[in-house]
């Protein structure tokens, strides 16, 4: 749990972060060193168990994690909160449904259903009071935009009550739009663009995916503020790069 955080986000603050996929304390611990203001922990497509990614909650500290789960099981949820991550990035949400379900899940009585148990999050039930009371404020709930079918349902997801905010995937969008990584074409342009602008109506952040510093620029312009740039296994694979190239042209 992580007021601070959760504030900010809501408050629409730019916040700088990228994604960690390698279950690896040292690749944890060297990108909190560089000031983020949160980490992006990818359990949806990199082999992260709940024992990976309790390793890696520890090792980030004091950087809030927003993680993104493999599915929608409310399992999945209460875990990754019940170990202390600031929030939660929930894949392939795009119905009013879906994201009703995962707000309930997400939150304690009398907003939703998820249940108590003692964890890392509640200091192994030595704050359990402290951390019931503040928990359903203080967590960050978004879903992930990602089909044709959450940018039709954008302004009536927005509008979910525990819903925190949206965060884009616009590789799987274009894919959806059988556009697949053309993320400069207008129709998948206007398609991110509508998602921020639903959830800005509703004055709640729209976060997203950028490949490069220039593309999450553009995206700020367009009004994201949940930035995550970059994801550690193509940023060593591009650091390495460049010292081999750098190396043989000279």
């Amino acid at each position: 749990m992580n007021h601070g955080f959760s504030d900010r986000l809501r408050q629409r603050e730019l916040l700088i972060g990228t994604i960690v996929s390698i279950d690896s304390i040292a690749v944890m611990e060297i990108a909190t060193s560089c000031l983020l203001d949160w980490i992006f922990i990818e359990a949806e497509h990199a082999p992260i168990d709940g024992a990976a990614l309790e390793r890696l909650l520890v090792a980030a500290r004091n950087t809030p994690c927003l993680v993104r789960l493999p599915n929608h099981e409310p399992t999945w949820i209460k875990r990754a909160l019940d170990l202390g991550a600031a929030g939660i990035i929930v894949p392939q949400v795009n119905t009013v449904d879906e994201a009703v379900a995962i707000a309930q899940a997400a939150r304690f009585t009398p907003e939703g259903i998820r249940g108590v148990g003692v964890s890392r999050a509640n200091d192994y039930s030595y704050a359990l009071s402290d951390y019931l009371r503040g928990a359903n404020t203080g967590t960050a709930v978004m879903v992930q935009a990602e089909h044709v079918d959450a940018i039709a349902n954008a302004n009536e997801i927005a509008a979910v009550d525990g819903i925190d905010g949206v965060f884009v995937g616009p590789y799987d969008l274009s894919a959806s739009m059988n556009l697949p990584g053309q993320l400069d074409h207008v129709d998948v342009n206007a398609a991110i663009v509508h998602v921020c602008t639903a959830f800005a109506d509703r004055n709640k952040p729209a976060g997203v995916f950028s490949v490069d510093v220039d593309d999450a620029k553009s995206r700020i312009a367009q009004g994201f503020s949940l930035i995550a740039c970059g994801i550690d296994v193509v940023l060593l694979r591009a650091g390495i790069s460049q010292v081999v190239e750098s190396l043989r042209d000279s």
